[in-house]
């Protein structure tokens, strides 16, 4: 298309700006679309099949061939709104135990020769 190396790089970051800002449109909806996982395999069958016709059998145009994977994509998208039309989100359950702990005062005093500055108790100031 073009030999212009800003148009290639800006064109590159805005394409991923909207991908990161659609995922996070879509992030908080990924719970409700429990047929998708069906919709893309039958994608994958589509396309396969295609791609077996085409080598001497028959050639299936692409208007044709897109016009298959939005209506596939579509429903399963459609059936899994209305299949799940209703649901709250649930948020996952608390670990009985946190992955983390803070730091206890007497680790934080061993660790401060290693870190080369000091601490003040109960201030995060350094020195």
């Amino acid at each position: 298309m073009t030999d212009e190396v800003f148009l290639v790089f800006t064109a590159n970051a805005f394409a991923i700006l909207g991908l990161r800002a659609m995922y996070f449109l879509l992030a908080d909806l990924i719970h409700r679309f429990v047929y998708l996982k069906a919709g893309l395999a039958l994608v994958l069958v589509w396309v396969g099949i295609k791609m077996a016709l085409k080598i001497d059998v028959y050639y299936i145009p692409t208007p044709v061939s897109l016009a298959v994977i939005t209506v596939i994509l579509a429903v399963s998208i459609l059936a899994s709104l209305v299949a799940t039309r209703g649901q709250v989100r649930h948020e996952p359950p608390a670990p009985a135990v946190p992955p983390f702990r803070r730091a206890t005062e007497e680790e934080l005093r061993e660790l401060e020769p290693l870190w080369g500055r000091a601490r003040s108790v109960g201030e995060e100031t350094l020195k």
